[in-house]
């Protein structure tokens, strides 16, 4: 297994771009702030295309170099210096788009947009001791969160629906994570795995990190296509 992701690209160049954004994870995240805007009881094309352009550049270009920048774990060739630019362009343009909507839409969407880059830096520079950076930050920071938000900014109000489907979202990134971090662990800190599984009727297979990491990966895969696939038609049909 030498690519520290199934996505990862050969390091160099434009493929660093790309897989730096984690394309499957980041079109993943951005499938709940359109849940959450499908959930709504008016969907507003403008607000959530608003909605989207900001957590792309905030989850899908600011949170990853942020997090690239802590030891390169996706082994691209990106120098600090461009990792820092990307991540202050990244949340600037989430936050810049915020304000649009605060003096546009409503008020009411200044914690929201406070919230969101709150979350980001402390979430990905690990501030407080780590104290962001646990599975349960995860499921809210980048589940919850824009779930919610996608909810609220048409909706402009909280009312059981917005919550369901914000548990709901926080729910599947508890399942992502829990297949991500072994998935990652085999590919990237594991130097060797050995054994054997022996099954009833006498078969005997030889154990290696491609085959555990196999159905981690493919699940991961189905998942992400999935809730992209379902967005996509929620979005379709209230539209």
């Amino acid at each position: 297994m030498d690519r520290p992701a199934f996505y990862a690209l050969r390091s160099g160049g434009w493929r660093d771009l790309i897989t730096l954004l984690h394309p499957p994870y980041t079109a993943w995240h951005l499938s709940y702030v359109a849940l959450g805007a499908a959930a709504a009881p008016h969907l507003y094309a403008d607000r959530l295309g608003a909605a989207l352009g900001a957590f792309a550049l905030a989850v899908g270009i600011a949170a990853h170099a942020l997090d690239e920048l802590k030891g390169h774990p996706l082994q691209t060739r990106l120098g600090d210096r461009t990792l820092i630019g990307l991540a202050l362009v990244g949340l600037g343009g989430a936050v810049a788009i915020g304000v649009g909507g605060i003096v546009t839409v409503s008020p009411w969407l200044a914690p929201l947009v406070v919230a969101g880059a709150f979350l980001v830096l402390a979430y990905n520079l690990e501030l407080a001791g780590g104290r962001f950076h646990t599975d349960a930050w995860f499921a809210i920071a980048w589940g919850g969160f824009p779930a919610f938000t996608g909810y609220f900014v048409n909706a402009l109000t909280v009312r059981p629906a917005g919550i369901l489907v914000a548990v709901a979202c926080c729910l599947l990134s508890v399942a992502q994570r829990r297949l991500s971090t072994p998935a990652r662990e085999l590919r990237r800190a594991t130097v060797e795995v050995t054994g054997y599984q022996r099954l009833a009727d006498g078969r005997v297979r030889e154990l290696d990190s491609a085959r555990l990491a196999q159905p981690l990966e493919g699940a991961l895969s189905a998942l992400w296509l999935a809730l992209v696939a379902l967005a996509v038609a929620l979005i379709a049909v209230r539209l």
